[in-house]
Parts: structure tokens; C-alpha cells; sequence
């Protein structure tokens, strides 16, 4: 049956092109519900619809409509398809104006901002009151450690921000958080910073992106007739993606759905991969209980993957305890089963993934259909050098290029003043990493007096900073003596426990520093492959020239995380062995809920792809052992999701 909606004469909505399960997700507009959306079901097509439907039914005018989502590119998505189906008489997506009073589409921070600005006085802002980034809220908080007389490196501005923003996030003003502090901790340190760091943001006129909602959800609390002002305005209420929600991201839709109680939301709980983001998978898991008379509607018909792909996801995440009943189908062939390949080592990996990249790009398959999803962005490194010895193109997401990451690119800079103390270029870069007291005013001195005397910028170094620079020139000059004598991955072993460098990163205390210690690691692992410091140094400099960005296919190498939301027709899984998925750190700190997030990471992953899924895992990496960087090849364990796959949807090679 063609389902359409008619209005004024003119066909406005095309209902055929839903499903049994999408129009019921369509039609259910009253009351709480959740669309319980799995991957590839279609769940933005019903999203945009149903906004479109209640509208054009004359159940609310589209500035009641309040629909909220995690990024800009989903809410301009969002905006584009609804302009789409009801036409210009809405106005252009992309205007703030759209019909009515106003289009409410946009993300939980531009909603919550357009709120607060008119109530700007209630946090003592002027109305022209600006907000911080990131950055600036580091900037400002190491200028309150170094007036307070707190050790930057011990305390540093990442770590501080990380507690304040954490406390925000719960809701917690500073005078709360230093009673909930742990005492003789960084966290005890933090709070009293947070007090101190709330004044100067304060006194300069601004607020930063956490206090958007901060801010947002005090007004509502304390101002009972702006909330209920909201609570009338907002008829219809939808919400993408709620499985990445935050507590206070949660409190803030229950209580402007509050009166209506028309709220849908559209989630998958099998996608949760972000709780260390701050996404709470308790928020789907309860929106019975939360929402009482509420409607679940499964979604489970994929539009993506063939059949075997989808066997192969949905065996896997049955394991997860704790989610909510669905299993994805398809009508779609069932497809060659999902392979799963070991090999040696992540040499023979890459070796592997590279030759049936190359083979099914001549037979056919463009690069920009094939995909290496990865758990860690250490792992790149192989197929990245694997594809530059090829001359396969390819694009990094979710992260820089390996030999461009910061990390990278400093311990490559010791090596250069090794093999050549008046290199300017390297010197700059790494005499002040770790910090040493050499700032852009002693480096600037430095700059002049080279010009000066006509001498390199190390030689001027050393006259005007002579006793900040002794101890980096006695590392260099031991390096310089034993770097002919030992490997080079040995070499730069030294290097990094000399340097104080992972100590350093370990001292911020973040997800992303803990990263950086990976990819640490795994550079030790690259330098096995040379004989000589010149051959790796060359090397780099040929694979740095060989990263412009020409317009063409190329291979997707990405992480899992960064991953989401997009599809591939071939996906490449590296690395399935305990310790890298799951991630060694989720197991540490998360125990059996950690294993179950990283599940859902493996569940993402698979879902990608289209028309064909290879996971791969290898008998032995390099490892690391305590602070040293001893590096070894170690045997590997393969993973726990393995036995997970289905024997009648995969192939073990």
C-alpha cells in the first residue's frame, strides 16, 4: 500500500518508503517513547519524518518542535531533510529562522546557549558575554597555578580542567567540590583552582562550554516560571543518539519534558562507546522506568550489511548482560561469511590487509570503499608504512598520520640534534619538552644573538641560557657517544626514560596522553626495523614530504570510536587480542562493565561494513614493561570476543 500524506492538494510526505516498524515509529506521536534504532535501520530517515508528519498533521507548529543531537553535521542533517519534505514554505535549513518563531534543531550546547543568553543576569554575564575553549581554559588555569604558587608539572592545567569539568558535569559548584574532594590529592588541588578559576571567568566577562549546561539547568532549578515557560513551549521533544547521554544532559530533557511528556528518543544501546566521554548507558537502559507508560520500538531491519555480517554482530553483543532485547536482519543475500585471520606479527598483519586492499581495488573496488578500523592509534603505523612502501593513498581519521603526531615528531627531533647538534629546527622544538625553564622570551634572546655572532641556534644557547641547557647538552653529548654502539630502537629507549618524556605525559593524567605513551611504544617497536639512526631519519623525511592531500581514493584508516555513524563496502578489524580489544586500560578501571563497552566497540566496528568483514589478530607485538620501554616480542593472547563469533556466519583462516 502507497502510504502518503496530503496537504493543500500537493503530496508533502512520502510514507511509502518506511517500514512496518519506522511508520509505527511515525505515527506514535503522544507520550513518551523510545525508538530503539540498531545500526543501518534507517533511524534519522524517521527522526526527520516524524518531525515532518506531526507538523504537517497541524499537531504542533515547528518552532514547538525541539530536536537535539550531539553534532552540528547531524542537526544541519536534520535541518536539510525536513526542509526537503515540507517544503520552502519553512524557509532556507540553514536559517536560525524557520517558520514560526524559530527552528529548534541543534545540538544540547547551541539549545542550551539560546536559552541562557536572554537570562544572562541570572549568572552575573553581561548579554554580550563570550566562551572560552578549550585551550583558553587551560591558558587561564596554568596562570592561576603560577599566582598560586602550585607546581604546573606536578598539577598540570589538563589534569585541573579535567576535575572541573568533571564536577560541572555532576553539577557540583566549587564549594561542593571541595567537600567531595578526595583530601591530599591532585583533586583537593583542583577544587581550590575551580573556586579560583570560576572568578577570573567571572571577572572577564565569560563562561565555558561546560557551563553552558551548568548554567542552563541552575536556571531551570531556581527560576520555577522560565522552566515552565519552556515546559509550554516545547510541545514535541525528539532526541538523537540518547544512548551518548550525560547525567546532566539526562536532567535537562526530563525536565522540559516534564509537562508534555511527549518525548521520543532514538538510540541504540549496543552503540554506547562513549562513557569515558561522560555518556551514561543507564539512560537508555531505564527509560521504562524513568517514563512511565512509555512505548519501546524496535527498529531491527538493516538496509546496510548482508546477512552474515549482521549474524556475526548480533552473536557477538548477545553476550552483553546488560542491553536491551533486539536482533538486526536484512533481506538482503547473506554475503561471504565474516573472516577471521591470525598471523605472525603486525608486520605479516599489514602485509595481509594491504595485498587484498590492492587485489580487490584492480578488481574493481575503490579505495574510498575500504576501511581499517582500529582499537588504538598506535596500530596505524604498520599499515601506514605498509602503504607508503606500496604507494596505496590513504586518510587518517580520528587522528593524525603516525609519523606527524606530536610525540612522534619530538623524539624525531633528539635524534636529528644527535646526528647534527646545529640542527635550529629540532632544537627549538625539544629544549623546552619536558619544560626547562626556557620560554619563547629566552628562545627569542637566543634567536638574536645567532643572528649576531652568525652561530647556530644551539652554540647561542648555550651563552644565554648556559645553566638551563647544561643538562639537555649532557644528554645529547651521551647519546651522541653511544649511538654506534647500540640499536637504534635502543637508542631511542634511552632517549625517552632520559628525557622524563612518559613521565611527563603520565603527569597529565588524560585519555589522549595515555594514547601518546601507545604510540610511544610503538615507535620503539618501528625502530627495530632500521640498522642505522640516518636510514629511519631519511625515512621520515620521505614519508613527511608524501602527506599532501590530493584530491582521489584513498583507504580509510580509522579508530572504532571515530568510525561511528559511517560505512564501508570491506572493513578491516586489526589487532582482536586481549589487551587491545578489549583495551588493557577498560578491563583495568571498568572491569566486567569496561569488557562490555568494548564488546559494543567490536559490535560498532562489524557494523560498518556492507559486504564484507575481516578481523585479524596476531601470535605476538612488542610490549613495554613497567616504566621502562624494554621491548620484547611478546606471545599475544587472542581475544575474548572470538569465541563470541558465530561459527555459521565466519570463516577462520
Amino acid at each position: 500500500m502507497v502510504r502518503r500524506l496530503k496537504r493543500h492538494g500537493a503530496v508533502v510526505i512520502d510514507l511509502s518508503v518506511l517500514n512496518e516498524k519506522q511508520l509505527e515509529a511515525v505515527h506514535e506521536t503522544e507520550g513518551p517513547v523510545l525508538v530503539l534504532a540498531g545500526a543501518g535501520t534507517g533511524k534519522t530517515r524517521v527522526l526527520t519524518t516524524r518531525i515532518a508528519y506531526i507538523v504537517d498533521q497541524g499537531l504542533s507548529d515547528i518552532s514547538r518542535i525541539l530536536a537535539v543531537t550531539f553534532t552540528n553535521k547531524a542537526a544541519n542533517e536534520m535541518k536539510s531533510r525536513i526542509s526537503s519534505i515540507l517544503g520552502d514554505r519553512y524557509g532556507s535549513p540553514t536559517s536560525h529562522r524557520y517558520g514560526g518563531d524559530g527552528l529548534w534543531i541543534g545540538t544540547f550546547h547551541s539549545i542550551a546557549l539560546r536559552i541562557i543568553r536572554p537570562y544572562h543576569e541570572k549568572f552575573q554575564r553581561s548579554k554580550q558575554f563570550s566562551i572560552v575553549d578549550g585551550d583558553d581554559q587551560r591558558r587561564i588555569i596554568k596562570k592561576i597555578l603560577k599566582e598560586a604558587g602550585i607546581d604546573d608539572k606536578q598539577y598540570t592545567p589538563n589534569n585541573m580542567a579535567y576535575y572541573i569539568n568533571k564536577w560541572k558535569g555532576l553539577l557540583f559548584p566549587p564549594d561542593v567540590a571541595i567537600q567531595v574532594a578526595k583530601k591530599y590529592t591532585s583533586e583537593e588541588i583542583a577544587a581550590r583552582v575551580y573556586d579560583l578559576y570560576q572568578s577570573v571567568l567571572l571577572s572577564m566577562d565569560t563562561i565555558d562550554f561546560e557551563d553552558i549546561m551548568y548554567y542552563c539547568l541552575e536556571i531551570f532549578k531556581t527560576n520555577k516560571e522560565i522552566l515552565r515557560f519552556y515546559q509550554e513551549r516545547f510541545k514535541y521533544i525528539m532526541v538523537d543518539e540518547y544512548q551518548d547521554t550525560n547525567s546532566t544532559q539526562y536532567m535537562w530533557l526530563r525536565m522540559l519534558s516534564f509537562q508534555s511528556k511527549n518525548i521520543c528518543c532514538v538510540g541504540d544501546d549496543d552503540q554506547s562507546i562513549y562513557s569515558w566521554r561522560g555518556a551514561d548507558i543507564e539512560n537508555i537502559l531505564k527509560f521504562e522506568n524513568d517514563f512511565s507508560g512509555g512505548k519501546i520500538i524496535r527498529l531491527e531491519q538493516n538496509y546496510r550489511s548482508t546477512g552474515n555480517i549482521l549474524r556475526t554482530a548480533n552473536g557477538l553483543i548477545a553476550n552483553n548482560v546488560s542491553r536491551m532485547q533486539k536482533s538486526l536482519w536484512t533481506e538482503s543475500d547473506s554475503g561471504p561469511p565474516v573472516i577471521v585471520k591470525s598471523l605472525l606479527n603486525p608486520y605479516e598483519e599489514s602485509i595481509f590487509v594491504s595485498n587484498l586492499i590492492e587485489n580487490k581495488h584492480k578488481n574493481g573496488l575503490s579505495f574510498n570503499d575500504m576501511a581499517i578500523l582500529v582499537r588504538a592509534t598506535f596500530q596505524t603505523r604498520a599499515f601506514e608504512d605498509r602503504f607508503l612502501a606500496l604507494g596505496v593513498p590513504y586518510r587518517i581519521i580520528g587522528g593524525l598520520r603516525f609519523y606527524e603526531r606530536k610525540e612522534v615528531k619530538d623524539i624525531i627531533a633528539f635524534l636529528r640534534l644527535i646526528m647534527n647538534i646545529n640542527d635550529g629546527v629540532a632544537f627549538e622544538r625539544v629544549i623546552n619538552v619536558p619544560k626547562r625553564g626556557i620560554g619563547p622570551t629566552s628562545i627569542n634572546k637566543c634567536f638574536g644573538v645567532a643572528k649576531e655572532q652568525n652561530i647556530a641556534l644551539p652554540e647561542a644557547a648555550a651563552i644565554v641560557c648556559k645553566a638551563k641547557c647544561s643538562g639537555f647538552f649532557e644528554m645529547i653529548e651521551k647519546w651522541k657517544k653511544i649511538a654506534h654502539n647500540i640499536e637504534p630502537h635502543e637508542l631511542v629507549k634511552n632517549i625517552i626514560e632520559d628525557t622524563g618524556y612518559v613521565e611527563m605525559l603520565r603527569n597529565k593524567n588524560t585519555i589522549e596522553d595515555e594514547a601518546r605513551i601507545e604510540t610511544l611504544k610503538e615507535l620503539v617497536n618501528s625502530l627495530k626495523e632500521f640498522d642505522d639512526i640516518v636510514d629511519f631519519l631519511d625515512y621520515v623525511s620521505l614519508v613527511l614530504d608524501n602527506t599532501e592531500q590530493t584530491i582521489g581514493e584513498k583507504v580509510t584508516i580509522s579508530t572504532i570510536h571515530a568510525a561511528k555513524g559511517l560505512e564501508y563496502a570491506t572493513v578491516f578489524i586489526p589487532g582482536f587480542e586481549e589487551n587491545i580489544l578489549p583495551h588493557q586500560k577498560a578491563i583495568a578501571e571498568k572491569g566486567d562493565v569496561g569488557v562490555e563497552e568494548e564488546r559494543r566497540l567490536c559490535y560498532v566496528a562489524i557494523t560498518r561494513a556492507k559486504k564484507e568483514a575481516y578481523i585479524t589478530l596476531c601470535n605476538s607485538r612488542g610490549s613495554a614493561f613497567g616504566n621502562r620501554f624494554d621491548m620484547a616480542w611478546q606471545v599475544v593472547t587472542p581475544s575474548r570476543f572470538v569465541k563470541d563469533l558465530p561459527a555459521a556466519s565466519t570463516k577462520i583462516l
